[in-house]
Protein backbone atom coordinates (compact mmCIF):
# COMPACT_ATOMS: atom_id res chain seq x y z
CA UNK A 1 0.00 0.00 0.00
CA UNK A 2 0.88 3.59 -0.66
CA UNK A 3 1.45 5.31 2.52
CA UNK A 4 0.08 9.13 2.42
CA UNK A 5 2.47 11.79 2.33
CA UNK A 6 3.12 12.92 5.85
CA UNK A 7 1.88 16.71 6.46
CA UNK A 8 1.14 17.76 9.73
CA UNK A 9 0.75 21.86 10.44
CA UNK A 10 1.45 22.39 7.02
CA UNK A 11 5.31 21.23 7.54
CA UNK A 12 6.49 18.44 5.32
CA UNK A 13 8.80 15.19 6.95
CA UNK A 14 11.64 12.97 5.22
CA UNK A 15 11.50 9.73 6.92
CA UNK A 16 9.72 11.00 10.17
CA UNK A 17 12.12 14.11 10.37
CA UNK A 18 10.96 17.43 9.89
CA UNK A 19 12.37 19.26 6.82
CA UNK A 20 13.52 23.15 6.48
CA UNK A 21 13.08 24.89 3.07
CA UNK A 22 16.19 26.02 1.54
CA UNK A 23 16.67 29.08 -1.10
CA UNK A 24 19.61 30.02 -3.16
CA UNK A 25 20.72 33.10 -4.61
CA UNK A 26 23.40 33.57 -7.07
CA UNK A 27 24.31 37.23 -8.89
CA UNK A 28 27.73 38.27 -10.34
CA UNK A 29 29.14 41.37 -10.42
CA UNK A 30 32.66 42.89 -11.10
CA UNK A 31 34.08 39.54 -12.02
CA UNK A 32 32.94 37.63 -8.52
CA UNK A 33 29.98 35.19 -8.27
CA UNK A 34 27.96 35.82 -4.65
CA UNK A 35 26.17 32.73 -4.51
CA UNK A 36 23.57 32.29 -1.02
CA UNK A 37 22.07 29.76 0.68
CA UNK A 38 19.93 30.01 3.16
CA UNK A 39 17.29 27.82 5.55
CA UNK A 40 14.34 28.71 7.31
CA UNK A 41 14.45 27.38 10.90
CA UNK A 42 11.76 27.08 13.01
CA UNK A 43 13.35 27.92 16.64
CA UNK A 44 14.39 30.12 16.70
CA UNK A 45 12.59 31.31 13.71
CA UNK A 46 14.89 32.80 11.57
CA UNK A 47 17.27 32.70 8.37
CA UNK A 48 20.24 31.55 8.14
CA UNK A 49 22.39 32.54 4.90
CA UNK A 50 25.47 31.09 3.91
CA UNK A 51 27.62 33.55 2.14
CA UNK A 52 30.17 32.52 -0.95
CA UNK A 53 31.82 35.05 -2.70
CA UNK A 54 33.80 32.98 -5.59
CA UNK A 55 36.20 35.00 -7.93
CA UNK A 56 37.51 33.04 -11.25
CA UNK A 57 36.31 29.47 -9.23
CA UNK A 58 38.18 30.35 -5.89
CA UNK A 59 36.50 30.79 -2.84
CA UNK A 60 37.43 34.48 -1.49
CA UNK A 61 35.21 34.43 1.30
CA UNK A 62 32.62 33.03 3.79
CA UNK A 63 30.26 34.33 5.82
CA UNK A 64 27.13 33.09 7.60
CA UNK A 65 24.27 35.76 8.59
CA UNK A 66 20.69 35.56 10.49
CA UNK A 67 17.92 37.46 9.75
CA UNK A 68 14.39 37.28 10.97
CA UNK A 69 11.72 36.13 8.24
CA UNK A 70 10.89 39.45 7.91
CA UNK A 71 14.04 40.88 6.90
CA UNK A 72 14.58 38.13 4.58
CA UNK A 73 10.98 38.55 2.69
CA UNK A 74 12.47 41.76 1.61
CA UNK A 75 15.36 40.49 -0.11
CA UNK A 76 15.37 39.82 -3.96
CA UNK A 77 16.60 37.13 -5.87
CA UNK A 78 15.97 34.31 -3.44
CA UNK A 79 14.52 31.34 -4.92
CA UNK A 80 13.46 28.01 -2.79
CA UNK A 81 15.40 25.24 -3.83
CA UNK A 82 14.17 21.96 -1.88
CA UNK A 83 13.42 21.35 1.63
CA UNK A 84 16.05 19.21 3.43
CA UNK A 85 16.69 18.28 7.32
CA UNK A 86 18.74 19.73 10.10
CA UNK A 87 20.89 16.88 10.25
CA UNK A 88 22.01 17.61 6.91
CA UNK A 89 21.93 20.45 6.98
CA UNK A 90 25.04 20.37 9.49
CA UNK A 91 26.99 18.04 7.17
CA UNK A 92 26.61 20.93 4.46
CA UNK A 93 27.86 22.93 7.42
CA UNK A 94 30.48 21.04 8.66
CA UNK A 95 32.08 20.70 4.74
CA UNK A 96 31.56 23.90 4.35
CA UNK A 97 34.47 24.71 6.78
CA UNK A 98 36.66 22.17 5.38
CA UNK A 99 35.74 23.52 1.53
CA UNK A 100 36.73 27.22 2.71
CA UNK A 101 40.00 25.78 4.14
CA UNK A 102 40.79 24.44 1.05
CA UNK A 103 39.91 26.53 -1.22
CA UNK A 104 41.52 29.59 -0.35
CA UNK A 105 43.83 28.79 -2.54
CA UNK A 106 42.63 26.29 -5.59
CA UNK A 107 39.47 26.24 -7.96
CA UNK A 108 36.76 24.51 -5.97
CA UNK A 109 34.05 24.74 -8.41
CA UNK A 110 32.71 20.97 -8.29
CA UNK A 111 33.68 20.94 -4.22
CA UNK A 112 31.01 23.51 -3.59
CA UNK A 113 28.36 22.19 -6.35
CA UNK A 114 28.78 19.13 -4.20
CA UNK A 115 28.41 20.75 -0.98
CA UNK A 116 25.09 22.26 -2.40
CA UNK A 117 23.64 18.67 -3.54
CA UNK A 118 23.89 16.98 0.21
CA UNK A 119 21.09 19.31 0.92
CA UNK A 120 18.82 17.75 -1.53
CA UNK A 121 17.35 14.63 0.08
CA UNK A 122 16.62 11.63 -1.76
CA UNK A 123 13.00 9.87 -1.59
CA UNK A 124 13.61 6.95 0.13
CA UNK A 125 11.94 3.80 -0.82
CA UNK A 126 9.00 2.42 1.17
CA UNK A 127 10.16 0.79 4.62
CA UNK A 128 13.94 2.52 4.24
CA UNK A 129 14.03 5.02 6.70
Amino acid sequence: EDVPSQTFDNKDYFCGKETFPVYESVFTEEGETIRKIAIEIEKPPQIEIHVWTIRKGILRHLYVEKLSKREFEGLPYFKMITRTTLSQWKIFSEGEAQISQMCESRVCRTELEDLVKVLYLEKSEKGHC
